[in-house]
């Protein structure tokens, strides 16, 4: 395959992104793992940490993904939870279990989601990813509330390596975008890439009265349907512009952590994936636990 041909199955847009000097190096990345069908893209709203113990509606609509998901090689995980100077992608064998919450029944803390980590793949994803040095490998992470609560429901055996991959804070949305366009080939090699936040995310407006109900203030119905129209449609420079949608994206994104990995998961789909949303609620008034599959 010539640079011309990978480009084209990467899907990479016109949008302004840095290009791989080297298909050479994407394949030195994944030349240990088999080729395989083409691996779906998820991005989880992940919600409450009780989602890591509770079997509730929204932890049914992750099992149900699970029915229908080939075992990976390799999972990456973006998550919300781990905001960084810089990129960092996780490169210990056995990443811990990070209990980043407060408040909690101890039940809740005493769960372990005791999955490998993949240190090849990590050290690898430096190597390609560009501009050169731009992603650092990290030894003290883990996986964060973000990563194991919504992961363990996919594949509850803790047989599959999982990564993390770092959001760094002081990168622009469509950077954030291009970085991920790069991974893009890992998608054929077993690879399944799941972004982890919430669409709509404002925890200081939200209802405790109406935290298990499906609620939603009016801004945050109007930001979540028009993210959702965008999705559907194809346009991601909408939503990488989230910034300029007015008050209820405002409301809705009060700061961009929870928002940035659907980014992610949006910035690996190609021309002939087809898109659904499950999960569509909004809960709390205030956050929204809406999913996407890509393929």
């Amino acid at each position: 395959m010539n640079r011309k041909d990978f480009i084209k199955l990467a899907g990479i847009s016109t949008l302004s992104i840095p290009m791989i000097s080297s298909f050479s190096k994407l394949e030195q990345l994944t030349q240990s793992f088999n080729n395989t069908e083409k691996m779906p893209v998820l991005f989880l709203g992940h919600g409450s940490p009780m989602n890591g113990i509770e079997d509730n509606e929204f932890v049914q609509g992750f099992k149900k993904q699970r029915r229908s998901l080939e075992k990976p090689n390799a999972i990456i995980v973006v998550s919300a939870h781990w905001e960084t100077k810089g990129t960092f992608v996780t490169a210990m064998e056995q990443p811990r279990t990070i209990h980043d919450f407060g408040g909690f029944p101890k039940t809740l803390f005493e769960v372990q989601y005791p999955t490998p980590g993949h240190p090849q793949l990590a050290e690898q994803i430096t190597k390609i990813i560009e501009p050169a040095e731009s992603v650092h490998l990290d030894y003290k992470w883990g996986l964060d509330h973000g990563s194991w609560t919504v992961v363990k429901h996919l594949f509850p055996e803790a047989d599959v390596p999982v990564i993390q991959l770092s959001l760094d804070y002081n990168r622009t949305p469509a950077e954030h975008y291009a970085l991920a366009k790069q991974l893009t080939r890992l998608r054929h090699k077993g690879v399944l890439i799941i972004g982890s936040g919430n669409m709509v995310h404002n925890l200081r407006e939200i209802s405790f009265s109406k935290i298990h109900t499906n609620f939603g203030f009016d801004w945050a119905i109007e930001a979540n349907q028009k993210m959702k129209d965008w999705i559907l449609k194809n346009d991601h420079q909408s939503l990488i512009d989230f910034r300029k949608h007015g008050k209820a994206f405002d409301l809705a994104i009060p700061t961009a952590e929870h928002y940035l990995p659907l980014l992610y998961s949006l910035a690996l789909k190609d021309d002939t994936d087809e898109v659904s949303l499950f999960n569509d609620q909004a809960v709390g008034g205030s956050l929204t636990m809406t999913s996407v599959r890509i393929g």
